[in-house]
């Protein structure tokens, strides 16, 4: 999977998919390219994201760069 400028983002190990309604709600992605995602984290991208699938996918819209956020601490 490639982001439209070009980026490789990782490789697609699975769908998601939405049962009930019979459609791809999006692609998972495991093993991310550090320079998008934050530690390498896996992240699942929405299919209204895409913007071609073939024998690659390019991506339509990716964030700049996708951070981890730290839950808040209970007291």
């Amino acid at each position: 999977m490639y982001t439209n400028g070009g980026v490789f983002l990782g490789n697609v190990n699975n769908v998601v998919v939405d049962v009930e309604n019979g459609q791809v709600d999006g692609l998972f992605v495991q093993e991310t390219n550090p320079l998008l995602v934050e530690g390498s984290r896996a992240v699942s991208v929405p299919y209204r994201w895409i913007q071609s699938v073939g024998d690659i996918v390019v991506l339509r819209y990716f964030p700049k760069r996708v951070s981890v956020k730290k839950a808040p601490t209970l007291k």
